[in-house]
C-alpha cells in the first residue's frame, strides 16, 4: 500500500480518543515546575533565564499597558515552541500543523486586541482605518482596504505557521525517502543524502522556535497599535 505524504498531517486516533489532545498537554507534563525549595536547580535556572530574556525582549519596545499581556505571551511562546520541536521527534505527531489549531489560537488572541482598542481609544483603533491627509475620493475605497487587512491578520498568523511548518515537514520526509531508496543503488549519493537531511533538520528545528517567536511578535504589534 503506497501511503500519501500528507499522511503524517492527520490527526490520529487511537481507541476512538484523538491522540492531538494529548500532544498538545505533552508540553505541560515535561516542563519543569517550580519548587518549594529557596534555591532552584540548573535546569529551572535556565528556564526562568531564558523566559525573563525573551519576555525582556519582547516587551521593551511596547508601552507599560501591555506589560501585563508578559505572562501570556511568554506561556504561548514556551508552548508554541514545545509543540514544534516534539513534532521533530520520530514517531509523534506535530499539533501546529493543523491549520484549525493554529487558528483557534490566532483568532482569539487577535480579537483581544481589536476589543481593548475600541474600549480604551477607540478614536485612535478607528483611525488606523482610514491614513491621514487622504483625499475625499479615496475615503471609501482605503476604509474597505484596511478593513480588509484587518481582518486578514488572523488568518496571515494561522496560515504563516501551518504553512512553514508544513513545508518543513514534507521536505524532511521527501529527503528521508530519497535517502532510504538509494542506499541499496547508490550508497554515496545516499549518504551525502543523508548529511543533507541532517543539516535540514537543524534547520527545521531552528525554523520551529523562529516561527514561534514570529507568531507571538506579530501579536505583540498587533496589542501595541490598540494599548
Amino acid at each position: 500500500m503506497v501511503l500519501s505524504f500528507f499522511d503524517q498531517f492527520m490527526s490520529p486516533v487511537f481507541l476512538g480518543i484523538p491522540l492531538m489532545a494529548l500532544a498538545i498537554m505533552t508540553p505541560c507534563i515535561l516542563m519543569p515546575t517550580q519548587a518549594s525549595r529557596w534555591v532552584n536547580n540548573r535546569l529551572l535556572t535556565m528556564q526562568n533565564w531564558l523566559i525573563g530574556l525573551f519576555t525582556k525582549q519582547l516587551l521593551t519596545p511596547l508601552n507599560t499597558p501591555a506589560h501585563k499581556w508578559a505572562l501570556m505571551f511568554a506561556s504561548l511562546m514556551i508552548f508554541l515552541i514545545s509543540l514544534n520541536m516534539l513534532g521533530l521527534l520520530p514517531y509523534t505527531f506535530t499539533p501546529t500543523t493543523q491549520l484549525s489549531l493554529n487558528m483557534a489560537l490566532a483568532v482569539p488572541f487577535w480579537l483581544a486586541t481589536v476589543i481593548i482598542g475600541m474600549r480604551n481609544q477607540p478614536t485612535q483603533s478607528l483611525g488606523h482605518l482610514l491614513p491621514e491627509g487622504t483625499p475625499v475620493m479615496l475615503i471609501p475605497v482605503l476604509i474597505i482596504i484596511e478593513t480588509i487587512s484587518l481582518f486578514i491578520r488572523p488568518i496571515a498568523l494561522g496560515v504563516r505557521l501551518t504553512a512553514n511548518l508544513t513545508a518543513g515537514h514534507l521536505l524532511i520526509q521527501l529527503i528521508a525517502t530519497a535517502a532510504f531508496v538509494l542506499t541499496p543503488l547508490m550508497p554515496t549519493i545516499a549518504l551525502l543524502t543523508t548529511i543533507l537531511l541532517l543539516l535540514l533538520t537543524l534547520l527545521e528545528v531552528a525554523v520551529a522556535m523562529i516561527q514561534a517567536y514570529v507568531f507571538v511578535l506579530l501579536l505583540s504589534l498587533y496589542l501595541q497599535e490598540n494599548v
